[in-house]
């Protein structure tokens, strides 16, 4: 006679099987967050999103605040990307000008929500949630480390006036970018915003050597 339970413990699958893939889940969640802020998604609203339960993802993401932080660094790399490239631009004015033409595509790309996840979240928050609007606002700040590195490099190499205050311009695009981000939120379509682009971008031009 055969052992039935032999059998089924010879048939089944070793290690502990995959209940969800980490980076579907991730973009899922990322979405969420995008559309519904982060205080406004709440955990029904990114379960329902993920296709997982509540017990699943604090077995995997321990906290609604880590979860937003790993759903954060998933859109940085898989939609963020776009002005690091923009930066590898040879030109400092080319480069700036494809990270403003480039934000005002990505931020009114149809079937997503609109703006950038990252530029206009949780700038008011609840008390308890301050520890993920500071974790935010140093993202910000990073961008516009970035933007004031290239635009350093840009002064170093000649392309800008050797008096052009590196700061302040990049300043100016990143306040380009959350406010393209707002506008996109409310509705300002890609021609509307590559429209403000423009004078932006004749700005940064003021600035050439």
């Amino acid at each position: 006679m055969i052992d039935v339970e032999i059998v089924k413990t010879a048939t089944r699958p070793r290690g502990r099987p995959r209940a969800f893939d980490r980076g579907e889940v991730l973009a899922r969640a990322a979405e969420t967050f995008w559309q519904l802020g982060y205080e406004g998604a709440s955990i029904a609203d990114l379960t329902a999103a993920m296709g997982i339960t509540p017990q699943s993802l604090y077995a995997a993401f321990t906290s609604k605040a880590d979860l937003y932080r790993e759903a954060l660094a998933w859109y940085q790399t898989h939609i963020g990307a776009t002005t690091a490239r923009a930066l590898e631009e040879n030109d400092v004015g080319m480069a700036l000008a494809r990270v403003l033409h480039e934000s005002a595509h990505e931020f009114t790309r149809p079937g997503r929500p609109h703006g950038c996840m990252v530029s206009t979240a949780v700038l008011t928050c609840a008390v308890e949630n301050q520890p993920i609007a500071r974790h935010v606002s140093t993202l910000r700040n990073e961008t516009l480390d970035a933007l004031k590195a290239r635009i350093e490099r840009g002064v170093g190499e000649g392309q800008l006036k050797a008096g052009t205050d590196a700061e302040a311009l990049a300043r100016f695009v990143g306040a380009m970018i959350q406010g393209m981000s707002v506008q996109a939120q409310d509705g300002a379509s890609s021609a509307a915003l590559s429209a403000m682009v423009v004078p932006a971008v004749a700005e940064i031009e003021r600035h050439r050597a």
